[in-house]
């Protein structure tokens, strides 16, 4: 497995986390982070899709997937930007950004390593 699938795999590990405290006990999680409880159903079904995108990310991860390692960087920076934008145009709590600056670093260390694996791959070729 690369460094950038490590990466990978390691935040895929912490969205099965995510996702399994989200769909499985939301409130315990939310009130961790000072976010009010909610009984809606919602939550729950976030928490499904942070569960499967776990088990996308960890599956790519173990197959090395090049490709959608390197798709996964930008996407997983933006989330920073999607969350900034909920608490400043729709008052979500701003402990959201904690999240969003998760994913962020994560994603700094997968494009790391795919930097790193670039360059000794072309140091290797010459």
């Amino acid at each position: 497995m690369s460094n950038a699938a490590k990466s990978l795999f390691v935040f895929g590990v912490y969205l099965l986390s995510l996702g399994g405290a989200l769909t499985l006990a939301p409130n315990m999680l939310l009130a961790l982070f000072y976010i009010s409880p909610t009984t809606e159903v919602w939550i729950r079904v976030v928490g499904m899709l942070v569960l499967l995108l776990g088990i996308y990310d960890i599956s790519a991860a173990k197959g090395n997937w090049s490709g959608f390692i390197a798709l996964s960087v930008p996407l997983r920076m933006s989330v920073i930007v999607f969350l900034a934008g909920f608490v400043l145009l729709f008052e979500a709590p701003k402990m959201l950004l904690f999240f969003g600056a998760v994913d962020f670093a994560f994603a700094l260390w997968t494009r790391s390593a795919l930097v790193q694996e670039r360059r000794q791959a072309s140091t290797s070729a010459a």
